[in-house]
């Protein structure tokens, strides 16, 4: 899954293709809504989704939370731990998991040895910040409508890009208080949002699948430019993504 990951944001090299395939990692099955890593704590190895869905929260003290990200399979959620090594958010589980833990050590040894790998992850790296930059737009000054139609254009083409839709449809696993404390809005509002969503005839969702029913009239609800993904030569353009998939 990482190497599909990687291979929609830059081009691998085989000796990086095996370097990546050969890494030492333990594979753990965790149950939902399960923390990975504490704010906190120091961490010896990095965590690889390769099933289910994981969470970057922050925590505060009355009880409130605010989800920061969600990682789908192929992602490496705390990858900035090789570096930074004492946790400032806290890193959970979704749904029931299939993690991969990689060691740092092990990591460290395989990124001196391919520089050019060791860029590509550095890449991914940027683009999760380039995915904070955009969600800082959207809490800050889109709607509550482009908000939400704004996330769904993304998990969209971010699960598309490692083999994790089916035409217009995808796994929508969070909850709607959980897209609620991600999006900055009240379960109340939010659901007054999807409602029109649905009576507009852009998405439907049912049984914890996410259908687009109109990829065009999304986007401009959302005002959705994928640039901030750079996803490179295997991500069609938005307009030409409701035609091709």
């Amino acid at each position: 899954m990482l190497t599909r990951k990687l291979d929609s944001i830059t081009v691998l090299a085989e000796e990086d293709r095996t370097a990546i395939l050969d890494l030492p990692h333990t594979v753990r099955n965790l149950p939902g809504r399960h923390d990975i890593a504490r704010f906190g704590e120091r961490p010896s190895q990095c965590c690889l989704v390769l099933q289910g869905w994981v969470s970057r929260y922050a925590a505060l003290s009355e009880g409130g939370r605010q989800i920061l990200s969600f990682y789908v399979a192929g992602d490496m959620p705390d990858l900035q731990s090789l570096h930074l090594h004492r946790m400032d958010h806290n890193l959970a589980t979704l749904t029931a998991c299939t993690i991969a833990f990689i060691p740092h050590d092990a990591l460290h040894r395989v990124l001196r040895r391919h520089p050019d790998l060791a860029n590509a992850l550095w890449r991914d790296t940027l683009i999760d910040g380039a995915h904070y930059r955009e969600r800082i737009t959207s809490l800050g000054r889109r709607q509550a409508l482009g908000r939400v139609a704004h996330l769904f254009c993304e998990l969209y083409l971010r699960q598309r890009a490692v083999g994790l839709t089916n035409g217009l449809s995808f796994s929508l696993a969070p909850k709607q208080a959980e897209l609620a404390d991600a999006l900055g809005l009240t379960s109340v509002h939010l659901n007054r949002v999807l409602r029109t969503l649905r009576a507009r005839k852009l998405v439907t969702l049912s049984g914890g699948v996410l259908t687009i029913e109109d990829w065009d009239a999304l986007v401009a609800v959302a005002e959705f430019d994928p640039t901030f993904l750079h996803q490179g030569n295997n991500a069609p353009a938005v307009r030409e993504t409701a035609e091709t998939v």
